[in-house]
């Protein structure tokens, strides 16, 4: 999903991508590879999350689910007004930009089913699963 993304973004902001190498995208390479090393829990790079009040603060609530931990859509709309519906936080997981950093991967359905996931289910439940590794506790 990510050409979706990147349209959406840049429309949202006037402007356009120059892939470039910098202090933040080195950081944030760094942290990625120590996340998939299980070295790595938390991430603690400036995000500017480009969306609207709503999309901002599903994506709030997504950074506050621990690692190795997991909630529902049912739990996430506990935390926001509640004229918004399951399906508004499921449209707005998944315009999430920053997917792992914003850790999108951790919401599962009513029943604790795997469901939905921009980069397939199969990669959602890895992720998961690399999360509950119990032989790499940091």
């Amino acid at each position: 999903m990510r050409r979706t993304i990147d349209t959406r973004i840049k429309h949202a902001l006037n402007a356009d991508f120059i892939e470039k190498s910098d202090d933040i995208t080195t950081a944030a390479e760094q942290q990625l590879t120590q996340y998939f090393m299980a070295e790595r829990r938390h991430f603690d790079i400036p995000l500017r999350m480009v969306g609207n009040d709503f999309q901002q603060s599903v994506w709030q609530t997504l950074t506050s689910i621990p690692y190795g931990g997991t909630a529902t859509y049912d739990d996430l709309a506990k935390h926001l007004p509640a004229k918004y519906t399951t399906q508004n936080i499921h449209h707005a997981n998944g315009a999430n930009a920053l997917a792992i950093i914003v850790p999108c991967h951790r919401i599962l359905d009513i029943s604790g089913s795997l469901v939905g996931y921009g980069g397939g289910l199969s990669l959602k439940k890895r992720l998961l699963d690399l999360e509950h590794n119990l032989f790499n506790p940091l």
